[in-house]
């Protein structure tokens, strides 16, 4: 089998990140790119039909014509934003798309999303891109419009209606990135909540 290790890997973090509610049976989907040649992908349907409890097997390997080489599944219509980023910007090594919980207030609300926490700085700026079709190639490329003038990772965008896209270097990081995404989402609508009912924060907690 091509990549076991890494496809292996992928299971395991895909597992978790339902788990977490940093994604949902609604969908979402994780590529990773192993060789200049070839990316790791979900399949299609991962999450209503098992899940995300899959196996090796199921992750399939593509090349860079989105061609499936081998794995057991169809591609994700989503595919088309995964191959986006890639192109764009050959830096990046894994793509993540979510529907994280707390993530999604913001998505649905077309809203940017303050950065406030510690562990998200480093994430800069968090836009929401405006609403397309999931899964369309319209999705893409506005996708493709805002990696190619980035130009940087790890870097976080809000989809419209829709959910997250995270791109990064490894997968480790880049799921790291996710799931500081989701816990600054909640800190930053909390704390939304306390200002506008007058709650003061007692001392200035900014790191001199």
């Amino acid at each position: 089998m091509m990549y076991y290790e890494e496809r292996k890997q992928l299971t395991k973090f895909v597992k978790n990140m339902f788990e977490r509610k940093n994604t949902n049976t609604g969908g979402g989907n994780i590529t990773v790119k192993v060789s200049d040649e070839h990316i790791l992908a979900t399949p299609t349907l991962a999450s209503k039909e098992y899940l995300w409890d899959i196996d090796p097997e199921q992750i399939l390997v593509m090349d860079m014509d989105e061609n499936i080489i081998e794995g057991r599944g169809k591609k994700t219509r989503e595919i088309y934003m995964h191959y986006a980023c890639y192109e764009e910007n050959p830096e990046i090594g894994c793509v993540i798309h979510a529907h994280s919980q707390q993530a999604l207030v913001y998505a649905t609300l077309g809203l940017d999303m303050p950065n406030v926490t510690e562990g998200t700085q480093k994430l800069g700026e968090i836009k929401c891109l405006p609403p397309h079709k999931a899964y369309s190639k319209e999705l893409a490329a506005e996708i493709r419009k805002h990696v190619r003038e980035d130009q940087c990772y790890p870097k976080a965008y809000i989809l419209a209606g829709h959910g997250i896209l995270m791109v990064g270097d490894t997968l480790v990081n880049t799921y790291d990135n996710v799931d500081r995404l989701e816990y600054n989402a909640y800190v930053a609508i909390v704390k939304t909540i306390f200002e506008k009912l007058g709650v003061e924060g007692i001392r200035d907690t900014n790191v001199k």
